[in-house]
């Protein structure tokens, strides 16, 4: 019997039941699109982490305030800790103790809600801050200008908003030279800054930045920052740049035991590293539970193809009566099943790059090539797998037994 042969029996089989052969081959197809469009969310979720990350600033370092643990000692050592200060600020930009650090930026965050006339607007960012946070920050500017150092030294009430503050106090109308309330405080609006988006946790686009001492002097007092912005000189020297961060702040806090500081840094690339392992493991995870969903439908495929057996045991027992060889009614059960899940597969493929069109859970899905080709030839091998016991049981059938089953 030739192969040609061998497929017109397959089809002719596959076609006896329209209703179930549609249901077996959709089972595949939802599994290979499940684990293509499932791994396209996590490597998606991965590249606008990556992203969000870069639009901090990618050779950025933060300080923040470290409160240290819980308990008695940390009870204890929480009077002596310091606050992070301008002077700490001003000593991190000394060109001879930290050649490699290009320029610094004290933070000092307040909230409070914005308003223009009954429109209001509180933003997830309100902070103090020097023009050198503009470009360590990796902010710029759409319209409109950055305040001065001169405007800081005269603590004038100017501020830098962002779009969806913007659009929030003043919708289409342009912002720029208007006055805005925020905590009861008058600031002029001098510009706005660049879209830069969510990234799934904070709208970065919800901000005001003033002069520190206008923002300290109307809003949060002269108390300790929330937080110093440095900028290393590039990226590839961030590692030093730290490392110089450490000994100042350690000199000027009187650090004597590194796991007792005071404060912490935020490396940029740590952070991007960290962000990307966990996202991978996250895509793994996806990509299991999508793998699930195709190891069930490699189960559909053994059931259907069970039933055919047992429906079509008579036939098979004429077929070899009149000389038809094992061979032949083995590999007539193996293209079936591999009919099934090539076209599942097919069908599958074409449903993951529709399905990966379309935001899910606020991530736009990225498609991975390999996970293409891996789902859609994994597909055609559970075929092949799950496909060869009901056809080794269909080749195995004694003629004589097979004509007298009803």
């Amino acid at each position: 019997m030739s192969l040609l042969e061998i497929i017109r029996f397959a089809l002719r089989g596959l076609t006896t039941n329209k209703l179930r052969t549609t249901l077996t081959t959709l089972g595949i197809a939802i599994g290979v699109s499940s684990v293509i469009i499932l791994i396209a969310v996590g490597n998606g979720s991965s590249k606008q982490i990556q992203s969000s990350i870069d639009k901090l600033g990618t050779n950025t370092i933060t300080i923040q305030q470290s409160f240290g643990g819980f308990g008695r000692r940390a009870a204890a050592t929480a009077s002596a800790r310091k606050p992070l200060t301008i002077g700490d600020a001003v000593a991190l930009s000394d060109p001879t103790k930290a050649p490699d650090i290009k320029q610094t930026a004290p933070v000092a965050s307040a909230n409070a809600t914005c308003s223009v006339g009954t429109n209001t607007s509180t933003p997830g960012t309100f902070d103090g801050t020097w023009p050198s946070w503009f470009e360590a920050s990796n902010t710029s500017i759409a319209k409109g200008t950055y305040f001065t150092n001169d405007d800081v030294t005269q603590g004038r009430r100017v501020a830098v908003i962002g779009n969806t503050t913007a659009t929030d106090l003043f919708g289409t109308a342009s912002p720029i030279g208007q006055t805005i309330r925020c905590g009861g405080i008058p600031f002029t609006v001098i510009g706005t800054t660049t879209i830069k988006g969510s990234n799934g946790f904070q709208d970065g686009d919800s901000l005001v930045v003033a002069p520190i001492t206008a923002v300290q002097r109307s809003l949060t007092g002269y108390g300790g920052l929330q937080s110093i912005v440095v900028e290393a000189k590039s990226a590839g020297v961030q590692d030093l740049a730290q490392t110089e961060i450490n000994t100042i702040m350690d000199a000027r806090h009187k650090i004597t035991n590194t796991n007792n500081r005071d404060y912490r840094t935020l490396n940029q690339a740590s952070l991007l590293a960290t962000s990307s392992s966990n996202s991978s493991v996250f895509t793994v995870l996806l990509g299991v539970v999508a793998a699930i969903s195709l190891l069930v439908g490699g189960i559909g495929i053994t059931n259907i193809m069970l039933v055919s057996v047992i429906e079509r045991t008579r036939e098979i027992g004429i077929r070899k009566a009149i000389g038809a060889p094992k061979g032949a009614i083995l590999m007539q059960f193996l293209v079936e099943a591999t009919i099934l899940s090539l076209v599942g597969g097919l069908i599958g493929v074409l449903g993951g790059f529709i399905g990966s069109h379309f935001k899910i859970i606020g991530v736009q899905p990225a498609i991975v090539p390999g996970s293409v080709f891996l789902a859609f030839g994994v597909s055609v091998l559970i075929g092949l797998f799950f496909g060869g016991y009901p056809a080794s049981r269909a080749a195995s059938l004694r003629p004589i037994e097979a004509l007298r089953h009803e």
